[in-house]
């Protein structure tokens, strides 16, 4: 396995690509449900298959990511061959960024000294969609990059 077992509420939300994933299989409802039942090794490698082709379409198309902490945003903007960042951290316990206070905090402060926004970039170090899974494992989550672009735009 590439990458990693959907969870149930992932596998759930996607029940319809599911199905149409076992039917390419040339699995039905019946012969499923038998391989759960009498064979769960291959009802398990299905499932793994399922999830890394789901990941795979999920990090190749990804362009933007965030991950929030108390005390700093990561924001990535993701093409081909590199990934640029910019990284907000804020120099004081008040400022929560998981709390909606905290982002509040951060709009009122973003000019002052308590705030340091560093910028950079890297090329890919591994393959780019390990790399970016590797992010998302940290909690790291998709976005559209409206913070990215509007900091962008700022500075």
């Amino acid at each position: 396995m590439k990458y990693a077992r959907l969870t149930k509420e992932q596998l759930e939300e996607l029940h319809p690509e599911f199905i149409n994933f076992l039917a390419s299989q040339s699995i039905d409802k019946t012969e499923w449900d038998t391989l759960k039942k009498e064979k769960p090794e291959v009802a398990e490698q299905e499932i793994d298959v399922f999830s890394d082709l789901i990941w795979e379409n999920v990090v190749s198309k990804a362009e933007w990511l965030e991950h929030y902490s108390k005390n700093h945003i990561f924001l990535f903007k993701l093409d081909q061959e590199k990934m640029e960042s910019i990284v907000i951290h804020a120099h004081t316990p008040i400022a929560d960024f998981l709390t909606e206070g905290g982002l509040q905090w951060l709009n009122e402060n973003i000019f002052s000294d308590e705030v340091q926004i560093q910028r950079g970039a890297k090329p890919f170090s591994q393959e780019r969609n390990d790399e970016i899974f590797s992010l998302i494992e940290q909690g790291a989550i998709l976005s559209d990059g409206t913070l990215y672009k509007q900091l962008e735009d700022m500075f």
